[in-house]
């Protein structure tokens, strides 16, 4: 480990997750983890050899918890003290299938919270190779301008950031230029940018965003691949079909090993086939942002990513 890290994490809204599950003994357990995509991503990073360190807001009994959580999971985080109590909430999944049971809402941060945890995030994105811009949980809980400040300040600095947002965090954070920016191509076309039932149509949406100030794009498709801009070489990639078991966290792990590539310099190629094997791994498992480094690497060479023309 280097004393400073590769990769910062903003991470604006850390949840606290618990689930109950169903053991192969058939008895009920309960499981607590940190969550939010903020920590999916940092896991994925950590997971994949990345130094990284998560800004973030904690506060309240769940906040007490999940630092704990985070600790253990061996992550470095920079605490912002809240008066708030961090969001959380409770999912059934002993019959195989997600069932939210209950969800707490999330407080919108305050002025001085704010501004600690943008100054915080400023020094550890500076001191860092690569920044990570990730959203929040169905509640915007900052305004929309501090992307958009964060990205330009950062990139000021000589920071690389990488964004993976959608809606008006996108558009904002888009202002600021951005290094790469990772999206689905479903938010593709609900973000307006375009529509997203063809090849031609995202490569249009792609465009579209590199103009509004995203340098490289990589736009996931599920099961039919992704489609990237990278280094202004339009590519297609596609990773070998595997069994699902929960496909959420696999944008999340893409979007880690986009940044863990970026912060090692890796070429296009390289960069693509690490992050559809990161996000491949990822849904063959039941934990969100997880894998082996030592699976994903495997997978990647797997993975073929020609060439469009342009």
């Amino acid at each position: 480990m280097t004393d400073r890290p590769s990769v910062c994490v903003f991470s604006p809204a850390p949840l606290l997750t618990i689930t109950v599950e169903r053991a192969l003994d058939g008895r009920d357990e309960l499981h607590l983890h940190p969550g939010g995509q903020g920590f999916w991503v940092a896991r994925m990073i950590q997971a994949l050899g990345g130094d990284v360190v998560l800004c973030g807001p904690f506060g309240g009994e769940t906040g007490g918890v999940l630092r704990h959580l985070l600790e253990d999971a061996g992550i470095r985080i920079r605490a912002i003290d809240m008066p708030s109590a961090n969001g959380a909430y409770v999912h059934d999944r002993r019959d195989g299938e997600r069932r939210e049971l209950w969800e707490a809402e999330l407080d919108v941060l305050g002025r001085h919270e704010l501004d600690e945890l943008y100054t915080t995030t400023l020094a550890e994105g500076i001191g860092a190779r690569v920044c990570v811009l990730t959203g929040t949980h169905l509640q915007e809980i900052v305004e929309a301008d501090t992307y958009r400040r964060l990205a330009s300040d950062l990139a000021a600095n000589g920071t690389r950031v990488v964004a993976d947002l959608s809606g008006p965090l996108l558009a904002s954070a888009l202002e600021g230029r951005l290094h790469l920016v990772k999206l689905s191509d479903e938010e593709l076309a609900g973000g307006g940018w375009a529509a997203a039932d063809t090849i031609e149509t995202i490569r249009h949406g792609i465009e579209q965003l590199h103009e509004a100030g995203a340098a490289n794009v990589v736009v996931s498709r599920a099961d039919e691949g992704s489609i990237a801009l990278l280094d202004g070489r339009w590519h297609e990639v596609r990773a070998p079909a595997m069994e699902i078991v929960d496909h959420r966290g696999a944008g999340d792990s893409m979007t880690a090993a986009l940044a863990v590539a970026t912060a090692r310099d890796l070429d296009a190629t390289e960069t693509l086939r690490l992050a559809a094997a990161a996000g491949a791994v990822n849904v063959t498992r039941h934990g969100l942002g997880t894998g082996r480094a030592d699976a994903i690497a495997q997978l990647a060479e797997n993975v073929v990513v020609t060439t469009l023309a342009p």
